[in-house]
């Protein structure tokens, strides 16, 4: 009887080795923030996804709690995100339920900046020059976290100019209108920014240390994502987007290419490195 139940116990386990494992999902909704440094990080993912047999739907999101929930919710499935500190507060409230998958980028910086021919380098040099500003730094939208470190900064510089809220596009009107004219100005800024590269402008140094260090772009997924996806994740994994070439991305969609078009320009040309990136094997 023993030696039955041992070969009746062999057969089921023979039989279990021989199912088939349960079979990759091939379809993968990606969040994105509608923004010049994650859109081509997006595009670029989605091509090397896509080519290696997924199909993928992209959402876009304006604000990162809403993208934040809806992968927490598996609304979307993996969203590229800076979780150090951009998106900290949302990443520490959510990191629970998900998971981080792999680095995408790095050297997102924040900071004021000025013209190259401006003859100051520091933040602590402002004031002594504050007429020459107008009195003014100019900023962008209110409530961006940019905004929120410039503040800090002039409070904690003590600084006699006037942080200016605006947009974005007024910022870079003021910015465009002073250079054409060699005038002074302080502007809120970040890098990566097709704005950083046309303008020649330079960030002022920080000795303070109010404006974080440069930052790391993720790739984070709902947890139990690299179980699911384990190819998926490989893939995912594999990408690499240098700073400059989301800069240059974005300068040629300054100079009147679409996203979409810009992407395919940048994929083309690194066609021999995106078939590594989607041939990687699953270990």
């Amino acid at each position: 009887m023993k030696a039955l139940w041992k070969a009746l116990c062999a057969a089921a386990m023979v039989g279990m080795s021989m199912l088939p494992a349960h079979a990759e999902d091939k379809s993968i909704t990606v969040g994105t923030m509608s923004w010049e440094d994650l859109t081509p990080i997006t595009g670029i993912t989605k091509k090397v996804l896509e080519d290696a047999g997924y199909t993928v739907k992209v959402v876009p999101f304006s604000e990162w709690g809403i993208a934040y929930a809806a992968l927490s919710k598996g609304d979307i499935q993996i969203l590229a995100s800076q979780t150090d500190y951009v998106a900290q507060d949302y990443w520490d409230k959510n990191k629970k339920r998900l998971e981080k998958i792999s680095p995408v980028s790095h050297g997102l910086f924040q900071g004021v900046a000025v013209p190259k021919y401006v003859p100051i380098d520091s933040m602590d040099q402002l004031n002594a020059n504050a007429d020459k500003f107008g009195g003014k730094i100019v900023g962008i939208e209110p409530g961006s976290g940019l905004m929120r470190d410039t503040a800090n900064a002039v409070k904690g510089y003590d600084l006699k100019l006037q942080l200016v809220e605006g947009s974005t596009a007024a910022m870079t009107a003021a910015l465009k209108s002073a250079v054409d004219r060699k005038e002074w100005i302080a502007v809120t800024i970040w890098e990566p920014s097709w704005m950083m590269q046309k303008y020649d402008v330079k960030f002022l140094k920080d000795p303070k240390g109010i404006f974080p260090p440069p930052q790391s772009y993720y790739w984070i997924g709902k947890k139990g994502f690299s179980a699911d996806y384990p190819h998926a994740r490989e893939v995912i994994a594999s990408v690499y987007v240098p700073l400059a070439d989301i800069t240059a991305i974005n300068s040629a969609v300054n100079d009147g290419k679409t996203m979409d078009e810009a992407v395919k320009a940048w994929t083309d040309s690194h066609a021999d490195l995106l078939k590594r990136w989607e041939n990687i094997k699953t270990q």
